[in-house]
């Protein structure tokens, strides 16, 4: 299908609000206007539905290769156009981990084959691959992701003279992962004096705690500041972490930005009581000062962008004791209603999810030609419903894992139709293969 007419939608783009019709053409946004009388070999009538540029998702673990059983490239990127995500950059702490170029040409090649959303993969770092991380493409890879705390996996980089290299000569943007591990370590060890190995979850956040948090990424802002190195602190969890950041430049000038993900400004510490290992990832989910602390951030443009940290396990692997369950969970279906949901309660502005999820990351990231609804743009867009409320249930999860944090939340907001690469891949609860995503290219 080469051309797409949406008719009379209110788009939202751009900090305003306004009703156009919009002509997709051979993958590209060809016109916008307040009509457009072309024919088209699809027509969308748009009316009542609001036109948002597809969310960018700049951290999600989809898992392959080496840990299918878990989640597949095509299944969560399945999962991410039902959600209104058309983008995604996807993380090295695979089966193998991504540590060569050669890995990494094996996960585009898998991405090329099965992605239904458009897609980028990040070169990782560990403690003796600097020469591999130097190779790095800077036009058509993301970036490279240092983990600065071990999380899941084993690519926890926590060699100085490695630190020091890494910020002072990628060539990328170094995206990390900040917990101080000699102090999650110290915190795991008290625990297991006081408890021995019957410790809750809800332990987890005073484990994994702020001041691990803040030393890690204090000193990934040393490093960075000292190198003017281009760095992208990813999943922030504290409200004392958002004060690192510098709201008073524009978003392309900075030299150091900061990443929300959908879990901390949902969920707190309060939650685990019910929602147990489901809400277990690192960082912790922590108080609810911490959870408004970081909205505050992200609206007052000390955080730059909103993510998922999409990273699913089977449920009877998070259905295992706390020091057993793994940590991460699946989000990408259901992010960007939980955020329309924010807007329903007053919290943030539609103009804002835009920026958050779409805009600034492409800024972040310099990707060329995506992340706005604007003329010569990548037709990536997603149609949303404010008034169609639906309850996650299994029957309407699309992960892998079949399960999420959010079954039997009910969301208002539904995504009508997905656009990635100017083809229509979800209509109406439908997924519509045939199509794949694009590899994201970037202007540097």
């Amino acid at each position: 299908m080469s051309t797409i007419l949406i008719k009379s939608a209110t788009v939202v783009n751009e900090g305003q609000q306004f009703v156009a019709d919009v002509l997709v053409k051979d993958g590209f946004i060809d016109r916008i206007d307040k009509q457009i009388n072309s024919t088209a070999d699809k027509e969308i009538n748009a009316e009542g539905l609001y036109l948002f540029p597809g969310c960018i998702d700049d951290q999600v673990h989809f898992r392959e290769p080496g840990l299918t059983h878990k989640a597949k490239i095509f299944t969560e990127s399945r999962a991410a156009v039902a959600g209104g995500i058309t983008s995604f950059m996807e993380m090295p702490n695979t089966v193998p981990n991504t540590l060569t170029q050669e890995l990494l040409q094996d996960k585009y090649d898998i991405g090329a084959r099965t992605s239904l959303a458009n897609y980028s993969f990040f070169m990782g770092a560990s403690n003796d691959n600097i020469e591999e991380v130097l190779k790095t493409n800077t036009a058509s890879v993301c970036g490279v992701k240092v983990f600065m705390g071990s999380s899941t996996g084993n690519m926890l980089v926590d060699n100085p003279a490695t630190l020091e290299r890494i910020f002072s000569q990628s060539p990328i943007l170094v995206a990390t992962h900040c917990e101080d591990e000699a102090t999650i370590q110290a915190n795991l060890a008290h625990y297991k004096q006081l408890l021995g190995e019957n410790i809750p979850v809800k332990l987890h956040p005073k484990i994994r705690s702020e001041e691990a948090c803040y030393l890690s990424s204090s000193m990934a802002v040393d490093l960075a500041k000292k190198h003017n190195t281009r760095l992208h602190i990813l999943h922030i969890s504290t409200e004392k972490e958002t004060y690192l950041f510098d709201n008073s430049i524009p978003l392309k000038d900075k030299r150091i930005t900061a990443e929300a993900c959908i879990h901390h400004l949902w969920f707190s510490d309060e939650d685990y009581e019910t929602k147990g290992n489901l809400i277990k990832w690192n960082p912790a989910v922590k108080t609810a000062a911490d959870r408004e602390g970081i909205l505050k951030a992200v609206l007052n443009g000390r955080i730059d962008v909103i993510a998922t940290d999409h990273a699913p396990h089977t449920i009877e692997e998070k259905s295992q004791p706390y020091l057993q369950a793994p940590s991460g969970g699946p989000l990408v279906q259901h992010a960007l209603p939980a955020m329309l949901e924010l807007y329903h309660q007053g919290k943030v502005t539609l103009e804002q999810i835009a920026e958050k999820m779409a805009h600034n990351v492409a800024i972040c990231f310099q990707i060329e030609k995506r992340g706005y609804i604007r003329e010569g743009y990548w037709a990536d867009l997603a149609l949303v419903d404010l008034n169609d409320p639906w309850t996650v249930s299994k029957d309407n999860i699309l992960y892998q894992c079949k399960w999420s944090p959010f079954e039997g939340s009910t969301f208002k907001s539904k995504i009508a139709y997905t656009i990635v690469s100017g083809k229509l891949v979800w209509a109406n609860g439908n997924l519509i293969e045939g199509e794949n995503g694009q590899r994201l290219s970037f202007n540097r």
